[in-house]
């Protein structure tokens, strides 16, 4: 009886051992800023047990985040790591730090996260890991500034992109559009022009991911967008819903009950995986 009972504890014990998806914190030098920010990777089970090339989404963080904050703040832990295994696809999540919007500033000389996310990271990954090294198997997405940051990164460098997805993404700097009281009002447009100047048209528009729609509908990379029906960035995404409607550009649109919150991208995040698998099969680039 002993034996059996010592026998049954050594298989619970493995099966705690053999945890799923691998994830790794790496270090990502920027030689445009001169600084080495820190990077999530989270790579599925079968990735171990394969010698193929995997597809990659990169997952951004939003405006007050950093690059762990989907493994840290979804109230399931395991999400993300289970839908790397669902989709046999890498998941690396960058920093882009606080309000950086992934641009590279007009204003702060230090503050080059368009570059560092396109020009560092990517190459950087495909370097370090069995990747799929073209845009037929590369995805982003991202929540909020992170929303924003995919639709401006793969609309700026469609080479780069198989297709992008956005989370409430905050897609027009212009914060009139934003549903938002005088005080936080004040405090966002404290951030905002640390990154973009002065709030005027001069320095939105041409940031305005809104006012880009006539380049998304060019570039024809496939699109997904997800937004609550009470965030307060739903009219910014509505916007966007209605030129990409207007200039007869094919996207996935889908607003959903719910805030601006974790509960809400946790919800997201599976159905845009999805959206993402029909594409990496229909570009072949899926691993079986």
């Amino acid at each position: 009886m002993k034996k059996i009972y010592f026998f049954l504890t050594i298989l619970m014990l493995s099966g705690l051992n053999t945890y799923a998806s691998q994830v790794d914190t790496i270090q990502v030098h920027s030689a445009a800023m001169n600084k080495t920010y820190k990077a999530a990777i989270v790579l599925p089970e079968s990735y171990a047990k394969s010698k193929k090339e995997f597809p990659v989404l990169y997952l951004l963080h939003g405006g007050y985040g950093h690059f762990d904050d989907w493994l840290r703040k979804t109230p399931d832990p395991m999400l993300v790591k289970n839908l790397a295994d669902q989709y046999n696809v890498i998941i690396v999540m960058p920093e882009g730090e606080i309000f950086s919007y992934y641009i590279d500033s007009p204003v702060d000389p230090n503050s080059k996260f368009e570059t560092y996310t396109v020009k560092e990271v990517i190459p950087f990954i495909d370097s370090k890991y069995r990747t799929v090294k073209d845009k037929e198997g590369r995805l982003i997405t991202g929540l909020s500034m992170g929303g924003y940051g995919a639709l401006y990164l793969s609309t700026r460098h469609p080479d780069q992109f198989a297709a992008a997805g956005a989370m409430s993404g905050a897609l027009d700097p212009n914060m009139t559009t934003w549903n938002l009281s005088p005080e936080r009002f004040k405090g966002l447009t404290t951030f905002l022009e640390k990154t973009f100047g002065p709030m005027t048209p001069d320095n939105y528009l041409p940031y305005s991911v809104v006012n880009m729609a006539d380049q998304i509908r060019r570039n024809g990379l496939p699109l997904v967008l997800d937004v609550g029906v009470e965030d307060f960035l739903l009219e910014p995404n509505r916007e966007l819903h209605r030129r990409l409607v207007y200039n007869h550009t094919p996207h996935d649109y889908t607003e959903r009950p719910g805030g601006h919150t974790w509960e809400f991208w946790q919800a997201a995040l599976p159905s845009q995986l999805m959206f993402f698998s029909k594409v990496l099969k229909a570009n072949n680039t899926a691993v079986q």
